[in-house]
């Protein structure tokens, strides 16, 4: 990436030139994800937590056609205003972006690409996107599992939503060479609920084994592939199965009803399960969003000791 197409914040530059730890955030999460002001709200703590943890958060938006990543509090502020109506860029967007100088979140395969090219190897976030269901006839599968193919940054996250195809996702994983790694489980996780009914390949217990694992991968193994860190969502605040798989039912009926797809379709479903939850939702996303950046934050800073 072009440097007059990426500006990194001098916090980050700062601690990227001391070899000190730093972890990547998305920006889709705030300006689609959450509503305002919660949204804000998020933001500003997810920074927190990486600060107390011992890292430096690099905080990853579009703005006026540049790629920013570790953002002020005024762009953090800009990037929250729904008024803004922030574009949502996957990776495949970035270039038309930069060429119309326009303002976009990005999701978890723009943020990894952007956070390799500032050189950081650790992002935290909600969930991975992955295949979706009726994908053999549809081909939708998200941009998030080809570039976590090829783009060496390790992935925090609850694991995928559950309204994709999880064993496809799962299988589309191990075709591209990617780990998958449970940070003390042996199940991987479902978002919503810590347990999607499938086994993870390795469980990792703590920080430090999980750093050793991507070290070697890192050091050891061909090619570029990420890492993918699984935490389940914190056992207080998963969803009760009974609500969640009426949401399920309730919201995969209103994406067909009004024939949503591709890139919409996460919004979309977000927002059902926000509303038809009365709330529930949204605080078990902004918890599980907060124990997978502090995991991110306590691996990043494992790595940076073992360097």
């Amino acid at each position: 990436m072009a440097q007059s197409q990426l500006r990194v914040g001098e916090e980050v530059a700062g601690a990227l030139a001391e070899g000190r730890a730093v972890v990547a955030l998305e920006s889709t999460l705030l300006s689609h994800g959450l509503p305002a002001p919660a949204n804000l709200a998020a933001g500003r703590e997810l920074e927190r937590i990486v600060r107390e943890r011992g890292a430096v958060p690099a905080t990853i938006a579009v703005l006026d056609g540049a790629a920013v990543v570790g953002l002020t509090d005024a762009e953090l502020q800009r990037v929250c205003d729904p008024a803004n109506k922030l574009v949502k860029l996957s990776r495949r967007d970035l270039g038309p972006a930069f060429a119309l100088g326009v303002d976009g979140a990005t999701t978890v395969a723009s943020t990894a690409a952007i956070a390799d090219a500032a050189g950081i190897g650790v992002f935290g976030t909600g969930g991975l996107g992955g295949v979706h269901r009726g994908a053999r006839d549809t081909w939708d599968v998200s941009a998030d599992l080809a570039v976590l193919a090829e783009t060496p940054v390790t992935v925090v996250c609850s694991g995928v939503k559950s309204i994709l195809d999880v064993p496809a996702t799962l299988e589309l994983l191990e075709t591209s060479s990617v780990p998958v790694l449970g940070y003390g489980t042996d199940r991987f996780p479902g978002f919503y609920l810590r347990d999607s009914g499938l086994d993870v390949p390795w469980r990792v217990d703590g920080a430090e084994q999980a750093a050793a694992a991507i070290a070697a991968h890192r050091a050891h193994v061909p090619g570029r592939a990420g890492v993918l860190l699984v935490n389940p969502i914190p056992v207080e605040h998963e969803m009760d199965l009974d609500l969640h798989d009426r949401l399920l039912a309730s919201g995969l009926a209103k994406l067909e009803r009004e024939d949503v797809r591709g890139k919409d379709v996460t919004p979309v479903l977000l927002e059902h399960f926000h509303t038809a939850s009365e709330g529930v939702s949204l605080t078990a996303n902004v918890e599980l969003v907060k124990s997978n950046v502090r995991v991110a934050a306590e691996v990043a800073v494992a790595l940076a000791e073992r360097a």
